[in-house]
This record gives structure tokens, C-alpha cells and sequence, in this order.
């Protein structure tokens, strides 16, 4: 089992940006976190490396529903849905929820998760 869903587009890294964010708040999702990681690897090591953002987004119902079932798997959450520059396009990468809980042996909650990851398939494939 794979541990992302994933895509590769065409088109400028904010353009894509503002399409991924646009899916997701279609979607019911916030975006509550935000980290470039390629400026923050350049500031912090002087090191280059190609555009990478990581954005975390929440479906706060179903966030709520998780947190029921399962107090700590907070630390599970935000789902991240990465954008990255690769060779042919911009890749965009959203977390497996079912995947990433696999350790927590609670049914409810993985009810939940497939639920967040048929979502999450469908903002990759509509972009």
C-alpha cells in the first residue's frame, strides 16, 4: 500500500498552488498550516533544492469525528498535500489517512479516514 495520492501537473508552481487550494476548499478543507520547505532549507543550510511547499489541510467534521474515536491521533492531523517541482510538471502528493493510520486499531476511525482519503483522491483527480 502506497502511502500518498498523487498527480503530476502542468503549469506554474503558484498556479497549481491556487489550484490545490481552490480543490480542497471545494472540498471542505482548510488549509491551517503552510511550510515552504525550500525557502526554509535555503535560510536555514544555504542549501538549494526545487520548490517544495507542504500544506496541511483540514476537514474540520471530520477532524472532530477522529479526535471522538481517537483523542491523540491530533497528532496524525493536519492531512499534508505536498507540491513539489519535479522533471516534468509539479507534483502534488496528498497524504493516504488510511495508509498513515494504520497503527491505531480503532474501526470508527478508519471509517473516518476512507472517508478523508476518497475525498482527498477526489480533489487529485478533478485538478
Amino acid at each position: 500500500m502506497g502511502y500518498t495520492i498523487d498527480k503530476v501537473m502542468t503549469g506554474a508552481f503558484d498556479e497549481v498552488e491556487a489550484k490545490v487550494r481552490e480543490g480542497l476548499a471545494d472540498a471542505g478543507f482548510g488549509v491551517l498550516t503552510e511550510i515552504n520547505v525550500s525557502a526554509t532549507m535555503k535560510a536555514k543550510l544555504d542549501k538549494d533544492m526545487p520548490r517544495y511547499k507542504i500544506l496541511g489541510s483540514c476537514n474540520p467534521k471530520l477532524a472532530y469525528e477522529a479526535i471522538g474515536f481517537a483523542p491523540r491521533i491530533g497528532a496524525m492531523l493536519p492531512c499534508n498535500v505536498v507540491l513539489r517541482e519535479v522533471e516534468n510538471g509539479i507534483e502534488v502528493s496528498a497524504v493516504d489517512p488510511v495508509a498513515s493510520m494504520l497503527a491505531v486499531e480503532n474501526d470508527d476511525l478508519v471509517e473516518v479516514a476512507s472517508q478523508v482519503r476518497q475525498m482527498l483522491a477526489d480533489v487529485i483527480a478533478k485538478l
